[in-house]
């Protein structure tokens, strides 16, 4: 995980899976499938389609149950999927798979790349949960479908848009989160003792509201969500003392909009607009009183095309162009005003029986200003895109090869990234996956040009691109209707990583450090008891145990010095059981994660932490649902990042209507 500036400069100038409910991807055997647009199916031209990756698929009814707070919180509830947070909700997060961090994961909405090509981020606070459909994670860098620059650590889609069915359909969400008041030591006030906040048993509001109408030709839908934190929740600090958090309000809003036309049985384009407006308040230092304010602005414009059969009977397209623009203040005296430009296009054609070609092209332009006192150069622009193809080839029924190779470029070098992937159905009940793969990353604009506003960091233009290769073994058995496991083994290196570090003079500035091994294990098998008792329609079991070493070779470390990669931990450990009856739902859930470092020569400790999680969810009536949510229900307390401590036991507590 790298030292990001803007975080370095907040901070100078300032969980577990259910195994068992994750649904399986479906599997593809053409064009055709991926593309069929059902009722409840989302826009098919954003799905992946099964082929020799690690692939899992969370599933609305998945995301209804959980009831979690935002995208991060789902992952890390669902999948175990390591989460860094600075704080609660809106605060900086950063996700990991695989041992590595965002910005070298790629992260899809609706099939289009949504990381910031200027930071490499993506703020989850954007996605209303309330509204995604399902989720796709592809783990590694083995995507044949997206082909997406810069995935080292794999790919989340999250698919937001769906056909409406006939007729109109509404739905809200609504839900209060509230921290238990308690006394704590005030700051700046000689020690002395504040008194409980009725106020935090009403920490946090949401609400999300869709309409939507669908027709034989023409289809809407609308949706709009706001969310009001406080995060004034209570934290021991280093010292053992009760602290109460402060200047970390939030307060965002966003909406949407799909219109779907269906030119013809088969062919359809649908345009989607997405709106998303945040004021928020950072901390000065993670505990201090005073805050400085962040407002972030985004619209995006997307026109998506599907036609899985056009010119002929064998032949498919997809398509898209996005417009996306995004402004960013922060304090007084920095503005950021981002302009993206993203087309695509992919091609899929079916020459044999046996054989499956896919090529496409995808190309962003970017024109960036960044208004700061300091900044040399505000406005900079660039250009990254590729061109891939890959065939997939099945001598035999059981058998399956995936070659692909993907040129990319930011029209100063370009780089070719081959895939080979290999898929056995050995069984029925036994399918065995291989992948080995390059993954390539070229830096992010603020690694090459960030300045901040003391000049304390400072961007390094001449950066060399992360570059690596990997692979990965996958076993899939499921021997049993009602019992299945998953097992990955995978190993990946990554030379010249990217990290800021202090360099004389006491400046901070990116480098390429050295090179990163990551090797690995994820264990996940489920089970689902079906029985008819105590009220009782299914009991589902779920584990994951994820192993990992990682090993960070900068300057004169070897791997005899064994320094992890920071915030990576080795273990992670996570279980979940779900009572399930014909009305509702209760689901228990664990995740327990060991030691991680704060710092590349692993001087700086986090302590392993456990986490538990209580959801229910029980149906009124045809159209409405109560839920309530117990989250870190043994209010443990814990550094996510270090120095910034995380939220102790939280009750959410909602209705969710449909008709």
């Amino acid at each position: 995980m790298r030292w990001k500036p803007g975080l370095l400069l907040c901070l100078a100038a300032l969980c577990s899976p259910s195994l068992a409910a994750q649904e399986p991807p479906p599997e593809s055997g053409g064009f055709e499938d991926f593309l069929d647009f059902g009722e409840d199916e989302g826009v098919t031209m954003v799905e992946t389609p099964e082929t020799t990756q690690q692939m899992i698929v969370i599933s609305r009814e998945e995301i209804e149950k959980r009831n979690a707070q935002d995208l991060a919180s789902l992952l890390e509830e669902t999948l175990d999927m390591s989460v860094t947070r600075y704080g609660g909700y809106g605060n900086q997060t950063e996700l990991s798979m695989r041992g590595f961090d965002t910005e070298r994961i790629a992260i899809l909405v609706d099939g289009i790349p949504a990381n910031s090509p200027r930071s490499g981020e993506f703020d989850v606070s954007q996605v209303d949960i309330n509204n995604v459909e399902r989720i796709e994670v592809i783990y590694g860098g083995s995507d044949t479908k997206y082909n997406v620059s810069g995935a080292l650590g794999g790919v989340i889609n999250i698919i937001t848009i769906k056909r409406q069915r006939p007729g109109y359909s509404f739905g809200a969400t609504v839900s209060n989160t509230g921290y238990l008041p308690g006394r704590y030591v005030m700051r700046l006030a000689g020690g002395s003792l504040g008194g409980p906040h009725l106020e935090d048993l009403a920490d946090m509001q949401t609400l999300s509201f869709f309409a939507g109408h669908g027709a034989e030709a023409f289809s809407w839908k609308a949706t709009v969500f706001g969310n009001r934190a406080g995060n004034h929740f209570l934290f021991k600090d280093d010292y053992g003392f009760a602290r109460r958090k402060i200047s970390n309000e939030v307060l965002d809003v966003g909406g949407g909009a799909s219109l779907a036309w269906n030119l013809s049985d088969t062919t359809t384009l649908l345009s989607d607009t997405k709106t998303y407006f945040a004021h928020k308040n950072y901390p000065v230092t993670p505990n201090s009183v005073g805050s400085a304010v962040s407002t972030d602005f985004q619209i995006q414009e997307n026109i998506l095309f599907n036609a899985p059969l056009i010119f002929r009977e064998d032949l498919g397209t997809e398509a898209s162009l996005s417009y996306q623009f995004s402004r960013t203040s922060y304090g007084a005296n920095i503005t950021s005003s981002d302009h993206y430009l993203t087309g695509i296009n992919r091609w899929n054609w079916y020459p044999a029986e046996r054989i499956t070609v896919r090529t496409g092209l995808d190309w962003r332009f970017l024109y960036i200003d960044s208004q700061s006192p300091t900044e040399t150069q505000p406005v900079k622009t660039g250009n990254q895109g590729g061109l891939y193809l890959t065939g997939e080839f099945t001598p035999w029924t059981s058998f399956m090869i995936i070659l692909s190779v993907k040129g990319v470029t930011d029209t100063r070098q370009t780089v070719p990234v081959p895939k080979i992937g290999f898929r056995w159905d050995i069984a029925p009940q036994f399918t065995l996956k291989n992948n080995y793969f390059r993954s390539f990353k070229f830096p992010d604009f603020d690694d090459l040009y960030y300045r901040s506003l003391d000049s304390m960091f400072v961007g390094n233009p001449n950066l060399r691109p992360e570059d690596g290769v990997g692979a990965d073994l996958i076993g899939e058995f499921t021997p049993l209707d009602w019992f299945n496991t998953t097992l990955t083994v995978y190993g990946q290196m990554t030379e010249d990583s990217i990290h800021w570090v202090k360099q004389t003079g006491g400046r901070w500035s990116p480098a390429n450090i050295g090179t990163a091994w990551f090797i690995g294990a994820d264990f996940r098998p489920s089970l689902t008891l079906r029985i008819n008792r105590w009220g009782f329609d299914a009991i589902k079991l779920g584990f994951n145990y994820q192993f990992q070493l990682s090993w960070l070779l900068s300057g004169n470390a070897a791997f005899d010095n064994s320094y992890r990669v920071p915030y990576m931990p080795t273990h992670v450990v996570g279980g979940s059981v779900d009572f399930q009856w014909k009305t509702g739902s209760l689901l228990v859930s664990a995740h327990y994660e060991g030691t991680r470092y704060a710092d590349t020569m692993n001087e700086m400790p986090l302590d392993p932490h456990v986490i538990m999680h209580m959801t229910f969810n029980q149906g009124l009536g045809r159209y409405l649902t109560a839920f309530a949510s117990l989250r870190n229900m043994l209010n443990a307390h814990y550094e996510s990042f270090a120095g910034y401590y995380m939220p102790g036991m939280s009750l959410t507590a909602g209705l969710r209507a449909k008709w």
